[in-house]
């Protein structure tokens, strides 16, 4: 007997939808944003914010996984020389593993606890991404000059992270607010 819980038609179009959100804007915004603040933050802030309206949204295992795959297929059709992107299909993993170790219901529906939760997802899970965006893609002597190091890197992502956790929440309780529910 399978045990797999499939994604209805709703779910598989808001993780579709979450996917190009992120690589579309990451993509457009992306490169401007970095050229004018070198701070690796945008992509970890759009990432998270996306990734928790999807587990929000959906509660099944392996939706913020397939937001990820589907984000790096996008950005890589939009930038084909934009491989630091693998960095954050990592996070995606990372941040779908701790969010489903902690339990969606806990993580997303618990008020101050599950808000301090989701952000640990959301800092550590990014903060891996730094950690491999760093260490495979990046001149370590640039990571050294422009940041003072790769776990200086990883712990921007991280607060990039930590910003893109709260706008999650901040849209989640917008959402619940207006009597907009998960499925």
């Amino acid at each position: 007997m399978n045990n797999m819980q499939k994604f209805n038609t709703k779910e598989l179009t808001a993780i579709t939808l979450s996917a190009s959100l992120w690589a579309v804007i990451n993509a457009v915004v992306g490169p401007a944003f970095w050229n004018m603040t070198h701070l690796p933050i945008l992509c970890d802030m759009l990432g998270i914010a996306t990734l928790s309206l999807t587990v929000w949204w959906v509660r099944k295992p392996g939706a913020s996984i397939i937001v990820g795959l589907i984000a790096t297929l996008i950005s890589f059709i939009m930038n084909p020389g934009g491989v630091q992107f693998l960095g954050f299909t990592g996070a995606t993993f990372v941040f779908e593993a701790i969010t489903l170790a902690l339990g969606y219901e806990r993580v997303l529906d618990n008020g101050n606890t599950g808000i301090g939760l989701l952000l640990v997802a959301s800092v550590a899970s990014t903060s891996v991404a730094g950690l491999i965006i760093g260490t495979f893609f990046m001149n370590p002597n640039f990571l050294a000059s422009a940041f003072g190091g790769l776990i200086v890197f990883a712990g921007i992502h991280g607060a990039g992270g930590a910003i893109g956790g709260l706008l999650g929440v901040t849209l989640i309780k917008a959402l619940e607010a207006r009597n907009i529910n998960h499925m």
